[in-house]
């Protein structure tokens, strides 16, 4: 897993032993980048339940301003400490929390990625809190990944679904927050 291209260009980022963090796939990763490319350069981003950082560390390395890395896991925080040291970029910090406890601070992004682990069930849950703390900005983006099975909810204005894209089992689907509302 490394970095695809930016200022950390071709940079090999940490990954856990075993499979309690599941990295984003390579070419789902690449496919994300390139929907999102021209809202990166000067965005907030934030990376909840991070992992090892790939999404985020890919967003600054693309020229975003600051990314957030939130993970309840103390080994994840680490590793994401880890590949922020070793890729050089400016702008990430590290947040060891529940997605929850944070979402509540009512921090504000442009850029959300969102992947909890499947078997959780977080995701429909995360995003009812994210929309309740209204934390992405005007005609911000967030992308979350999910089993290709999963059926995303609707969310109520501003917010709204844009698009969902299917990789194999995998499914990324894209909400906006519009201006009105």
């Amino acid at each position: 897993m490394k970095v695809i291209t930016g200022l950390a260009r071709g940079k090999r980022l940490k990954m856990p032993k075993g499979m309690a963090i599941r990295p984003t796939a390579s070419q789902v990763k690449e496919s994300v980048f390139n929907i999102i490319q021209f809202r990166i350069p000067g965005s907030r981003v934030l990376d909840l339940f991070a992992g090892t950082g790939q999404m985020g560390i890919e967003a600054l390395s693309r020229g975003a301003s600051a990314a957030v890395f939130v993970d309840a896991s103390a080994t994840a925080a680490g590793l994401v400490r880890e590949n922020l040291k070793h890729t050089g970029l400016a702008g990430g910090s590290v947040v060891l929390s529940e997605a929850e406890a944070y979402l509540a601070r009512g921090e504000r992004f442009d850029l959300i990625f969102l992947d909890p682990p499947y078997a959780a069930g977080h995701m429909n849950k995360i995003i009812k809190k994210i929309q309740q703390f209204d934390i992405l900005r005007e005609n911000g983006i967030m992308i979350c990944e999910s089993p290709a099975g999963h059926a995303m909810p609707v969310p109520a204005p501003p917010y709204a679904m844009l698009r969902e894209y299917r990789y194999g089992k995998v499914k990324i689907t894209t909400y906006t927050r519009n201006g009105q509302g």
